[in-house]
């Protein structure tokens, strides 16, 4: 996909050794077919995870864009973070923007977010899984926000919301 052109990679000297991918311009054009394959993955496979299923939240935000419908109305950053992650045990950090209906996805810290939601790996695959639950979360700020977001990226929803 670099050869594609449809990533750029980044290697870091760091140990463990560590390399980042990230969407090219011409990939971003492509959110909106990745976005309908998950939501297609949401409602016909997306269940609690199988005993030695890794689930990768990150992949999960980084399809926000094209996930997440809001109103234009709404506007505010959200910053989220999972904490203590099987992979790495390091934190991460990701950042929505809402703007005029857009979303978009940063992976970077932001203290000065509008709403922050933390929570470890398993609370995050707890929250996001069919009929889950949100109490491991910590969630703070604008509510609708984070309601926006939260509610745009569990399946339960999705299917409530497509069937209306």
């Amino acid at each position: 996909m670099v050869a594609d052109g449809l990533l750029t990679r980044q290697r870091y000297r760091e140990v463990p050794p560590r390399v980042d991918y990230e969407l090219t311009e011409r990939a971003r054009d492509l959110i909106p077919v990745l976005a309908a394959l998950a939501r297609w993955g949401y409602e016909w496979s997306w269940t609690e995870p199988r005993r030695g299923e890794a689930i990768d939240i990150g992949a999960v935000f980084r399809l926000a864009p094209g996930l997440l419908t809001v109103p234009k109305s709404l506007k505010g950053t959200l910053a989220l973070t999972v904490l203590q992650r099987s992979k790495d045990g390091e934190d991460r950090h990701y950042l929505i923007t809402i703007k005029r209906g857009e979303v978009t996805l940063e992976e970077r810290e932001e203290a000065d977010a509008s709403a922050q939601i933390s929570g470890t790996e398993r609370a995050w695959i707890d929250a996001l899984v069919p009929e889950g639950t949100r109490k491991g979360l910590e969630i703070s700020g604008d509510a609708k926000i984070t309601d926006a977001v939260l509610d745009g990226l569990t399946p339960t929803v999705t299917r409530a919301v497509a069937a209306a």
